[in-house]
């Protein structure tokens, strides 16, 4: 078992010595160069930091009971509440419209033109309208995660979709595939599922892109992408910078699990298709 340890640790080497290198350069950089705590916190100044962020405890109401957990905890449940809302509202409107629009070609033709109009306007631009339509409550966090997830599912389903090669088509209806449905079901969906998997992937990292900004005009008083504006204001870099480091190993973390589930699961049978 030690062999087997010590062996995947080697494999992982050239990854290890990388992050220590990074670390090392960028305390002697806070250190001796910029020798100023707001521009730019040492590595041990976050360390510090997240040290007395796991150490602050705050309370999480849940169905009306009231329940003390670490801080820390609680804003990233907040966020991913915020997440998830957005990321299954783009997935349950994104692939169906893809869908639609790579089979029909007259809803492509109706539809398209209004998706690439409202596309290019950043979710930025959509804060005044989510508290207008929607208020200051997790439902407009959720809004905004929304807009910024829907175009790339739509997009690559779309794409998907489009790219069916019509010897596929034709194969299927000789074998009895005559339905529109059918030919969805058996053989388009199949086929599209890895374009789709990459528009997931896509939308889910502009969704967590889109988290800060969605949690930074006071939809709730947690949530790591407030918490970041929160010690912005206070002028505490340091765990400013915690608070970055955890949105992006999260968004690791997110990432390899869809991989793992998506390209080890549901498309092993691509496995050895392209080296």
């Amino acid at each position: 078992m030690t062999k087997k340890h010590f062996q995947a640790l080697s494999e992982k080497s050239v990854e290890i010595v990388s992050i220590i290198s990074a670390i090392i350069l960028w305390q002697f950089i806070a250190v001796y160069i910029v020798q100023n705590k707001f521009y730019l916190p040492s590595f041990t100044d976050v360390t510090f930091a997240f040290l007395e962020i796991m150490a602050k405890d705050a309370k999480l109401t849940i169905l009306g009971l009231d329940y003390q957990l670490p801080v820390l905890l609680v804003d990233l449940l907040y966020s991913l509440m915020h997440f998830w809302i957005g990321m299954l509202s783009a997935l349950i409107i994104g692939i169906p419209v893809g869908m639609i629009m790579g089979w029909f070609r007259m809803i492509d033709r109706i539809v398209d033109p209004l998706i690439e109009i409202i596309r290019p306007i950043p979710p930025l631009a959509w804060i005044p309208f989510a508290i207008i339509w929607i208020g200051l409550n997790p439902l407009a966090a959720g809004f905004l995660i929304f807009i910024g997830a829907v175009f790339p599912i739509i997009i690559n389903t779309f794409t998907g979709f489009k790219s069916v090669s019509r010897v596929y088509v034709e194969a299927a209806k000789v074998l009895g595939c005559n339905t529109d449905r059918e030919l969805i079901r058996y053989v388009a969906l199949p086929y599209a599922l890895p374009s789709i998997a990459a528009g997931i992937r896509i939308a889910m990292g502009v969704g967590w892109m889109c988290l800060v900004a969605a949690e930074m005009f006071g939809v709730s008083r947690n949530g790591l992408g407030y918490k970041i504006w929160h010690h912005y204001y206070l002028h505490n870099m340091d765990f400013v910078l915690v608070y970055m480091l955890i949105l992006g190993f999260l968004g690791l973390f997110i990432d390899r699990l869809l991989r793992y589930y998506i390209d080890g699961k549901l498309l092993r049978w691509r496995k050895g298709v392209v080296i």
